[in-house]
């Protein structure tokens, strides 16, 4: 997909066309090629990604894959919500809010292209520490063990968040009992 692929993009946009019209020549100035991925116009860097455009109802974001890297002299990123490791989002409201931290979102972006070209990962997450309940039906149950062990650790980790956001341990076993069959079967809490 091309730079044309976002052309359209943005032509059928109804939330944020303008903003995305501002932002992109900001983004291009930082020697960067842009195409659709994930279903949304994205910014590479020597075939990397460095950034993407994400059309939220109350806000456009710029979001950084790698946005816990960048330092944040400016105060700008905020976090992409409550368990993301490593992306890291501007957010603008507005054609007038790009025109004025253009030179801010330029220098976010060199900074960002630095961190791809040093060739830095965001350090791997600390051990994932089950909730009691999920640890409790793992160690009882040696198949989920084995299908829950063989799960890719983000697809763990996103179990272990929906079981243990319930408040009530009745309600994570009942959770556990729900994604059972899923895990099982080898997918993600979201996989179809």
């Amino acid at each position: 997909m091309t730079a044309d692929d976002v052309d359209l993009y943005v032509s059928r946009s109804t939330l944020w066309p303008d903003v995305i019209t501002a932002l992109r020549p900001v983004l291009l100035r930082c020697d960067m090629t842009e195409s659709i991925k994930w279903n949304k116009p994205s910014y590479q860097h020597a075939g990397r990604n460095i950034a993407i455009i994400q059309e939220m109802k109350e806000f456009l974001s710029l979001m950084f894959f790698k946005g816990a890297l960048i330092d944040d002299t400016d105060g700008v990123l905020e976090e992409q919500g409550a368990n993301s490791r490593s992306a890291k989002r501007m957010v603008f409201r507005s054609v007038a809010e790009v025109e004025a931290r253009a030179n801010t979102i330029e220098a976010y972006v060199r900074r960002a292209i630095a961190i791809e070209d040093a060739g830095l990962s965001v350090p791997p997450p600390v051990e994932l520490e089950l909730v009691a309940e999920l640890q409790a039906r793992l160690d009882r149950d040696q198949a989920l063990h084995a299908a829950f062990a063989a799960l890719t650790p983000g697809r763990r980790r996103e179990y272990h968040l929906h079981i243990s956001g319930a408040k009530q341990s009745a309600t994570r076993e009942s959770r556990i009992d729900a994604c059972t069959p899923r895990i099982l079967a080898g997918k993600g809490l979201r996989d179809r």
